[in-house]
């Protein structure tokens, strides 16, 4: 197996199709849980657009007699590994949601045309999932449980699960990143200028190895931490059902609303999201999957 080297693995990202992804999920799809004939509306804007790069699966399951979907494409080889890169794509009370959640669905599309490209060694399952948002966040009807449970139960080796959680905000303004606990300010960057990759206590040489792949691949500054649940914000996301089940997971995100004002509002439009950012931060998770798969052969 031939891989790219390490100064190639900048794939050629479309930022035009990342907002033309964002516009079409916050503007034109209504996205709200209560509603799902509109949930269902992005459901089959997503599988469409997968759809071009190989076959696509509806995982149905029922919450009180209804039924939602998670999405997905697997690329690569049949094996029992598997690398999995999941997003939400429901929104909050029907908000338009742009940075949360439809940055990460729209890095989720891109990187499966990019995936799609590529000879991978173990597959790689690109995933959008429904009911993360309250009231289903933390139960077991969250669209990643369901997803989790099912792969606990099959034996899957998962090697890295890479949530993508609000990935399109940043401000170069002082001041303008905020942190669960003051003191990290002293440690961390205060502009909102950078991706995080979130990890936990035991998933230090997961974080490492994606930081320094993202570092070696995009021109944004990245910054990491693994901390326990307790902190506010570590577990906020799809990857906390992967540790549930001792998966190694990890989120990539703007750090919500440590930054994001308009975070669960009505505010949280497209128009306030840096397309050239995003797709630095899709160069980054791309590189991560690449040189996992590099590390699972040798």
């Amino acid at each position: 197996m031939l891989f790219p080297a390490k100064q190639e693995l900048t794939a050629g990202v479309s930022t035009q199709a990342l907002r033309g992804h964002v516009i079409q999920l916050s503007e034109k799809l209504p996205r709200r849980s209560d509603d799902t004939d509109k949930l269902d509306f992005s459901a089959r804007y997503i599988k469409n657009q997968l759809s071009q790069y190989g076959s696509v699966e509806e995982h149905i399951y029922e919450v009180w007699g209804v039924p939602y979907r998670n999405v997905s494409i697997t690329i690569g080889p049949k094996s029992r590994q598997r690398i999995v890169i999941g997003a939400h794509y429901d929104s909050f009370h029907g908000n338009p949601g742009a940075d949360d959640n439809a940055s990460g669905v729209a890095g989720l599309l891109e990187l499966a045309r990019l995936l799609s490209l590529e000879l991978l060694t173990i597959p790689v399952q690109l995933i959008a999932y429904t009911l993360e948002e309250p009231p289903y966040f933390r139960s077991q009807d969250m669209g990643s449980a369901v997803h989790a449970k099912q792969l606990k139960t099959d034996n899957i080796d998962v090697v890295a699960m890479i949530s993508l959680e609000m990935i399109g905000y940043y401000t170069d303004d002082p001041n303008s990143q905020d942190y669960p606990i003051p003191l990290l300010s002293l440690i961390y960057p205060t502009k909102g200028n950078f991706i995080a990759i979130v990890g936990n206590l035991t998933g230090a040489g997961l974080v490492r190895q994606a930081k320094s792949s993202m570092a070696s691949a995009m021109s944004l500054p990245v910054v990491s931490v693994n901390a326990p649940s307790i902190l506010p914000g570590v577990d906020f996301s799809d990857h906390l059902n992967f540790w549930n089940h001792g998966y190694p997971a990890i989120m990539v995100t703007d750090t919500a609303f440590y930054r994001n004002k308009a975070y669960h509002s009505e505010d949280d439009t497209w128009d306030q999201l840096d397309y050239e950012k995003m797709g630095e931060v899709v160069k980054g998770v791309y590189a991560v999957v690449i040189n996992l798969a590099r590390r699972e052969v040798q």
